[in-house]
Order: structure tokens, then C-alpha cells, then sequence
């Protein structure tokens, strides 16, 4: 175990010095950043002093070592549009990011595993058929689609149109979603539950929780048709195993050998893909966060591109890749949780 944290360590050090390089090389690609700093009326003369002042003309190793060096020190610079450490302004609004990761990645957990190895073990029935369609289609539907149509159903001031106004799930979703129509579609809300510093949250509140779900549906939506597609095929080939026709020719429970031999094999691979596709959910965020205003990291990069915030856009690609570097580490380790036949090495005992 000792070993293999010390290569993984070392491996995620080369990972995120790659990372450095390439965010730090394609900031002379977006934009000047004395504009964001000085207004109009700044004459040449003092233009070129100011950059002479931050290192600008220095050459790109020397303002390499530069960064890198106050990087480590946790200084990735100021925002040029708050005036504020990129970190301090990161972390402000990573929990609204992080809290709708969490709650996608609850509903693609609860939803896709049994779905998956329902139409694992029940390959023709009809209901595993209108899965498998629902999932091809929900594949082929962008994210943006998929929050701008719940906005149209579920939003405040729109009506179901599928059913009555007056009867039906039409009235009964909008009684219970809100008492102004319908479900709230913009921001956090207004009743978040403080837990420490500037971290809030909308798990603790009906309010938070109301407004938290359209977006996570939304986000839900990318990944959910693949882990059901993934756990199904997976679980279908390990149903094919000799070991699992030896276990049904003694016997055993189906109920046993599905969900306690079976699956238990079939959640490795899952949990490989489940690794890369959490950290992929991060930056998948932009676009959701766009659409339902949702004030995360996602939108704040937005923001900052359309700013030319240069060092809040090099300090959210560092950041993002440091999730993508601790989540693949993380399931590594889960490898030998899950399966304790696999040694961390990659070879089996």
C-alpha cells in the first residue's frame, strides 16, 4: 500500500506539473491582461513600466518558475475582476459546484444500478426494452436541451400542458414543488443552511433542496444512460461466467448469485468509468450552471473567460485537473475494497 501511494504520488506530481505548463503557456493566447488592469486613459510609457514592474517581459521559463513557485505556496495569483486571491474566490463558489455533483452522482447511483441489472437478469421483458430506448435517447440529448426543457415543464409560472391545469399530475407536481407555481429554475435559493466559513449548503432545507434538483437532474441526465448501458452489459457477460453457471447448478439463490457474486464482479469496471466520469462532471457543470444560474466554479469560468480574467482561468484549470488527479487516485484504492483479489500493483493475487 506504502509503495503504491508513493508512485501514485509521484505520478500525480508529473500529472499536475503537465497541467501547470500547458495553463500557464496559453495565457498570452487570452488576451492582454494590463487591459483588465488599467483603464484607457494609461499611457504607453506607463503600460510598459507596469509590465516590466509584473515580469511580463521576462522570458517564459523565468515566469514559469515564477508561478510555479508561488503555486506551491497555494498563491496562484489575484483576479483581476474581484481583486481577490483566484483560491479565496475558487472556494466561495466550488460548494454550490461540488453539492450538484454529489446530488447527480446520488441519482445516477440510485437509478442506474438497479435499472442496469434489472435489464441485466431480465434482458426481454418489455420494461427492460423502455429502459434500453430511454437511455439510447437520453445519450443523444445535449445537457443544455435537457435543463432548458425541465425549465419549460417545472418552472415557476409554467404549467404542465400535458395534463389538465385545473386536475391531474399537472396541478398535483406544481402544489407540491412550490407554492408559487411551480419549481424554483435559478440560483441556490434563499434558505441555504450555513455549515462553516462561506460554505453553505441546499441539502438541509426544503428550499435548497427544491431549487438543487432541476439542475442535478439536468447534470444526472449526461451520465445516467451510460452507467445504465454500462452495468447491464457488464452484468449480462458476468451472468455468462463459469463460476456463476457452477453456483446456479448447486443451487444457490438467484437473488444471491445476482446481487451478491454477480454484481460484485460487475462494479469494477463501473467504478473505473465512475471515477472519470465524476471528475468529467465538474467540467460538465459549465453548462448547467449557465442555463439554471447556478453560482459554481463552472459559471464563474464562464465569467472569467468572457472577462479575460487570465488568473482565475489558469487557477480553475489547475484546480479541475487536481479533482481529475485525487478522484482517479481515490478509485485505485477502491479497487481493493471492492475486489481484494486485485492488488494494487495491477496484478492479480
Amino acid at each position: 500500500m506504502l509503495a503504491f501511494l508513493v508512485q501514485r504520488i509521484g505520478q500525480a506530481i508529473l500529472v499536475m506539473f503537465v497541467i501547470s505548463v500547458i495553463s500557464f503557456a496559453i495565457q498570452d493566447g487570452l488576451g492582454d491582461p494590463l487591459r483588465q488592469m488599467v483603464g484607457q486613459s494609461v499611457s504607453e510609457a506607463e503600460r510598459e513600466q507596469l509590465r516590466e514592474d509584473l515580469g511580463l517581459n521576462d522570458p517564459f521559463l523565468v515566469q514559469y518558475v515564477r508561478f510555479a513557485g508561488n503555486a506551491i505556496q497555494g498563491d496562484l495569483g489575484n483576479s483581476y475582476f474581484y481583486g481577490e486571491p483566484t483560491m479565496d474566490v475558487i472556494l466561495e463558489h466550488l460548494p454550490a459546484t461540488l453539492e450538484l455533483v454529489i446530488a447527480a452522482s446520488l441519482i445516477i447511483g440510485l437509478l442506474s444500478v438497479p435499472i442496469g441489472v434489472y435489464a441485466a437478469i431480465r434482458p426481454r421483458a418489455w420494461l427492460s426494452k423502455f429502459f434500453m430506448g430511454v437511455s439510447t435517447v437520453g445519450i443523444s440529448i445535449p445537457v443544455f436541451l435537457t435543463a432548458i426543457v425541465l425549465i419549460q415543464l417545472f418552472s415557476i409560472g409554467v404549467t404542465v400542458t400535458w395534463f389538465p391545469s385545473d386536475t391531474g399530475w399537472g396541478q398535483w407536481l406544481n402544489e407540491l414543488f412550490s407554492t408559487e407555481g411551480g419549481m424554483p429554475s435559478y440560483g441556490r435559493g434563499g434558505e441555504l443552511t450555513h455549515l462553516f466559513g462561506t460554505w453553505h449548503s441546499n441539502f438541509f432545507s426544503w428550499d435548497g433542496l427544491m431549487h438543487l434538483l432541476l439542475p442535478a437532474v439536468s447534470l444526472a441526465s449526461i451520465m445516467l444512460p451510460l452507467f445504465i448501458r454500462l452495468i447491464r452489459a457488464e452484468m449480462m457477460e458476468v451472468l455468462q461466467s463459469d463460476y456463476i453457471r457452477y453456483a446456479q447448478a448447486k443451487g444457490i439463490a438467484p437473488g444471491r448469485i445476482n446481487f451478491l457474486h454477480a454484481l460484485k464482479n460487475t462494479m469494477l469496471p463501473v467504478i473505473t468509468v465512475g471515477g472519470v466520469q465524476l471528475g468529467i462532471m465538474v467540467a460538465y457543470t459549465i453548462l448547467t450552471e449557465t442555463v439554471f444560474q447556478w453560482p459554481g466554479v463552472g459559471l464563474m469560468f464562464l465569467e472569467a473567460i468572457t472577462r479575460s480574467d487570465i488568473p482565475l482561468i489558469v487557477s480553475y484549470l489547475m484546480i479541475v485537473g487536481l479533482i481529475f488527479v485525487i478522484t482517479n487516485t481515490v478509485v485505485d484504492l477502491v479497487y481493493g475494497l471492492v475486489n481484494p483479489t486485485v492488488k494494487l500493483t495491477g496484478k492479480k493475487a
